[in-house]
């Protein structure tokens, strides 16, 4: 099993690849293709001691052919995985709620075609809230055929709003959900300890948070099985060179079991990788 210098595995659930924004054609033509996408991203993780990282696409893509456009998006990520799967073990799909039927049929060709292992919903990219039956009707489908749901509850933006992802868990109370990005505000880490009380199948990620310190009382109240190591890294240019919280945790007052419930093994068990896979 493959482990960070610190003696710990280090699993990052939460990469981009690619555009935050929505960049023309003309202007990516000038950016890094895959190959030099991973060669910065692998030396980022080797900088950080980070071992592996699930892949998502950026959802800021350019969709000008519709669902045409999401499916190409996501035969990208799973080749961008099987180019490294080592290091990159899990990729995640994209859909979008406002292609209705064709967007769960997307769903079941990331499951069956692409051996995808979610569905990542970014509701500030897609035109309708979380709480929309749109997006209800996503996570319905991810239940339906074993996939994560990945939903990004990004503060200030209300469309993401942590009380809409907390109905949306409380309406599918057997299914875990990743809420991505919600520590990412002072007002979202207070909203976090209530929300982790009602709805019990969220799992929340690191991704933004500016200090640790601020997500150890929700471990202690909820527990270590609660929490998820992300950094929200998207492609070039990179939204950091060193994360602040991968140390932060090493150096919490938290149990080494609880330490690598959190760095590694919750997002496995989540995703469905098992340890037996390789002993690197």
């Amino acid at each position: 099993m493959a482990r960070s210098d610190s003696g710990f595995r280090v699993l990052d659930c939460h990469h981009h690849v690619g555009d935050a924004h929505g960049t023309p054609e003309s202007e990516a033509a000038t950016r890094p293709g895959a190959a030099g996408d991973r060669a910065t991203r692998l030396a980022t993780m080797e900088r950080n001691g980070i071992h592996e990282a699930v892949v998502i696409p950026g959802h800021g893509y350019l969709r000008p052919n519709g669902a045409a456009d999401t499916r190409c998006v996501n035969d990208a990520i799973a080749a961008y995985r099987d180019a490294a799967p080592d290091r990159f073990p899990v990729a995640i799909g994209v859909t979008e709620p406002l292609h209705g039927a064709a967007g769960l049929a997307e769903i079941d060709r990331c499951a069956d075609e692409l051996g995808l292992r979610g569905i990542s919903v970014h509701a500030r990219f897609h035109g309708v809230p979380v709480g929309s039956p749109l997006v209800r009707a996503i996570v319905e489908r991810c239940g339906e055929r074993g996939l994560a749901p990945f939903v990004h509850a990004l503060g200030e933006t209300p469309d993401e709003a942590l009380w809409q992802v907390r109905q949306l868990a409380r309406d599918f109370p057997d299914l875990t959900i990743l809420a991505l990005d919600a520590f990412s505000t002072f007002e979202q880490v207070r909203q976090a300890l209530p929300v982790g009380e009602s709805a019990p199948n969220l799992v929340f990620d690191t991704s933004l948070a500016y200090s640790f310190d601020l997500i150890e009382p929700f471990v202690r109240r909820h527990g270590a099985h609660r929490l998820v190591f992300g950094t929200d890294l998207y492609s070039a240019p990179l939204g950091y060179r060193r994360t602040h919280l991968l140390g932060q945790i090493l150096d919490a007052d938290l149990p080494d079991t609880d330490k690598q419930l959190i760095l590694a093994d919750n997002a496995r068990r989540i995703l469905g990788l098992d340890d037996r896979e390789d002993s690197r």
